[in-house]
């Protein structure tokens, strides 16, 4: 109070100086105005009321500040990580019910050598692994990889729902698995199913049989598991494990076999599933070290969320596993339901669905009396591998900010929502996970053999939309996906496309419709898909027409290419889905792309199709024009046709004197390194690019050229020519140099 008396006396002593008043010489002993208490203990006293007050307040509002204005803002996400505003195809009724539940359980996991998972973000997983042998040193196989140098693995047949063979040659063994589901009336959401593992090997000579160290197991990445008791009133039969699901009810793991092996077992209690191989060769390592034996610890960690049960067994050897779960509620059949999921009864199953394989791979194909066995063989084989290779993801997406963005994350990306995909994969070993323009391709195929997956798959994929219209290209969802992919290239980049291919399936859908390939009921489901996805096909093909555009009327570029790069000959064009297809040298806003400019063509021409089907003529009108437009043929010839290479080009800033050359480089610590750097002898102008290839021969595939054109039959010239890009095994996707 002192401190503030003496404020104000300095203040009232200050302003009167320069006044009328006369300065009173001694400022203590000068006489408040009003006698008494005086002024300043009036000013004081109601600080001392408003001073609480005003803090009060203070507290209050950044209270509010922080706790309510704040997470509004937050809440305020990019449009780059905004789900489309429409409802989703994955909510309508034909992909519920029993198609739903029908597709629950599959070998969804593509990654691995073998695995089952359900479709739900939080699954019970399933898989095996093996030890292998390379230069005389043991190693685990799991997760499919070329360096562990199987001499051939895939799914020779496999129907995309209930029933798959797989066969794993691995040096002198050979593994087959096959996988079977079941639904009976008391099993739980997904019904049963079962594995049979057979370890055959081509050691004929009974001294010289091999032992084979199989590992089954179960995970679970939302529980934990119980350990089975081991032994089954079934003869032959050992409970491995059980637990107990809100979405199947209680279920239990069995294994039989009437051949004579040694058991172990060891459990886990991680978050990190993907290393999952490391965790059973750090305990086998550790066990060998111990004992000198290559068998599992049969210990468990408390509540474990991972069991894995060693299988050792002298050769020739089969197993069968079965899978049963129980509804609520529900009279229990279990002997009887596991009977008929293994030995002879799983035997006759299997045969019965191979034979039905074949018999549905004929319908849906016509084969020809002139193949031969091999070539329907190689063709099973193919369907096999592309149906098996069918996986279901969960996750999300990590997305690049722009510079220009206002959001600040705490990383350098923002997460996309939460979201599931169902999905066929290009590659097991390289990619197994999804790929949009990979995926049009895929499903040319699949919807022959089953339109309703066909479906499923695409609605999956449309629903990942954002509110621009963006679908990202990549999808690495989960982190079983992430452990796959390297670092730089897990962000996906909102500004770059990739091949509409979807276009391709839904146009042939449309086709198939007309030309009466589908059953009434197919119909009717293609119908309802087409009705609710238009307004989604519909915002994608704007998002490609407004930001993959050119500076021309009616020209394209595939965004994305590293126009500063200096390690590459020619910097990639990722999005294309042509990776290394040789472009423009130096990427501008000025390239023209050949291949993107047709594809808008086809999506405009299948947009056309697709309102023509939904009769809604105005949006058609407007699709049928823009489809014209970019079939112009001269149009067409005046942006990237070469007189006289007869051939069609890309257009940008290029040259071809370009070249990689050796150079010392400063790397990290300041310590010189030698580098490939591109080196640029010539200063690049505005040209077409002179390299024939698949982006050449787009305007044939995409039937632009007119039939009485030379044009057409310069390409198939240019096709034909053994010398150029005809192989025995297909074209070559880059011409050789002339």
């Amino acid at each position: 109070m002192t401190r503030i008396t003496r404020r104000n006396s300095r203040a009232r002593a200050s302003s009167t100086s320069d006044g009328d008043k006369p300065v009173n010489p001694n400022p203590r002993t000068s006489i408040p105005v009003g006698g008494g208490r005086g002024f300043s203990w009036i000013l004081n006293i109601t600080l001392m009321i408003l001073l609480p007050s005003v803090l009060l307040l203070f507290l209050i509002g950044l209270y509010m500040k922080n706790n309510l204005v704040n997470p509004v803002r937050e809440s305020i996400k990019p449009r780059v990580v905004t789900p489309f505003p429409a409802p989703k195809l994955m909510d309508l009724p034909m992909f519920q019910g029993e198609h739903k539940e029908s597709l629950y359980w599959g070998t969804y996991r593509p990654h691995v050598y073998f695995g089952i998972r359900a479709r739900t973000p939080q699954s019970l997983l399933v898989g095996l692994m093996w030890i292998g042998v390379k230069d005389g040193r043991y190693f685990m196989r799991h997760v499919c990889q070329d360096s562990d140098e199987l001499t051939t693995y895939g799914w020779t047949h496999h129907n995309g729902r209930d029933y798959g063979r797989q066969v794993l040659v691995d040096k002198k063994l050979t593994l087959t698995t096959s996988f079977l589901k079941l639904k009976e009336k008391e099993s739980g959401y997904g019904g049963d199913w079962a594995v049979r593992i057979e370890a055959q090997s081509e050691a004929l000579n009974e001294e010289m049989k091999e032992i084979v160290h199989l590992f089954f197991y179960v995970a679970d990445e939302g529980g934990t598991l119980d350990l089975g008791k081991g032994t089954s009133d079934i003869p032959n039969h050992h409970i491995l494990a059980s637990g107990s699901r809100d979405d199947l009810g209680s279920w239990q793991l069995h294994l039989e076999s009437k051949d004579e092996f040694e058991f172990h077992y060891a459990g886990f209690k991680t978050p990190h599933i993907h290393n999952l191989s490391d965790l059973v060769q750090m305990n086998l390592g550790t066990q060998a070290r111990k004992i000198g034996r290559l068998q599992l610890s049969d210990t468990s960690d408390y509540g474990p969320n991972i069991l894995v049960f060693q299988i050792s067994a002298m050769i020739s050897f089969k197993a069968d596993i079965a899978f049963v779960s129980k509804s609520r509620g529900s009279t229990s059949r279990t002997e009887e339901r596991i009977r008929s999921l293994t030995g002879d009864s799983l035997t006759g199953r299997l045969e019965q669905k191979q034979r039905q394989f074949y018999d549905k791979f004929q319908r849906c194909f016509d084969m020809s009396d002139e193949l031969d066995s091999e070539a329907i063989t190689v063709g099973k084989a193919s369907l096999g591998n592309l149906l098996g290779g069918i996986g279901y993801f969960y996750g999300q997406s990590k997305i690049s900010l722009p510079p220009s963005s206002s959001f600040v994350p705490e990383d350098n990306y923002i997460s996309y929502w939460p979201a599931e995909l169902y999905t066929a994969v290009p590659s097991r070993p390289f990619f197994p996970r999804g790929f949009l323009w990979d995926e049009g391709f895929h499903q040319l195929l699949i919807w022959r053999w089953d339109v309703n997956i066909t479906l499923d798959i695409i609605g999956h994929w449309l629903d990942l939309m954002n509110a621009d219209g963006w679908i990202p290209r990549e999808q690495i969802l989960g982190a079983e996906a992430l452990s796959k992919v390297p670092s730089e290239f897990v962000l996906q980049h909102p500004t770059n496309g990739n091949p509409p291919t979807l276009f391709l399936a839904i146009q042939d859908l449309v086709c198939g419709i007309k030309k009466n390939k589908f059953t009434a009921s197919e119909i009717s489901d293609i119908s309802i898909f087409l009705r609710r996805s238009f307004v989604r096909l519909d915002a994608w093909f704007k998002w490609f027409n407004t930001t993959q555009s050119g500076k021309d009327v009616s020209t394209y570029f595939w965004h994305g290419r590293d126009n500063v790069t200096t390690r590459e000959l020619n910097p990639k064009s990722l999005s294309s889905g042509l990776d290394d297809y040789p472009r423009a040298s130096h990427p501008s806003e000025d390239e023209r792309h050949v291949d993107l400019r047709c594809w808008m063509r086809l999506a405009a021409d299948c947009m056309s199709s697709i309102s023509e089907f939904l009769e809604d003529s105005q949006t058609g009108k407007e699709y049928n024009l823009t489809a014209k437009l970019l079939s112009d043929f001269e149009l067409l010839n005046q942006m990237h046709f070469d007189y006289t290479n007869g051939a069609y080009f890309d257009y940008g800033n290029h040259t071809e004197k370009v070249r990689l050359s050796w150079r010392m480089v400063e790397a990290a610590g300041g310590y010189p390194t030698r580098e490939l750097v591109r080196e640029v002898l010539e200063e690049p102008v505005l040209r077409l690019v002179p390299h024939i290839g698949y982006v050449s021969l787009f305007p044939f595939m995409g039937r632009l050229i007119p039939p009485d054109s030379w044009i057409l039959e310069k390409q198939i010239d240019l096709i034909s020519n053994k010398s150029f890009l005809w192989t025995n095994f297909g074209l070559r996707s880059l011409a050789k140099s002339r």
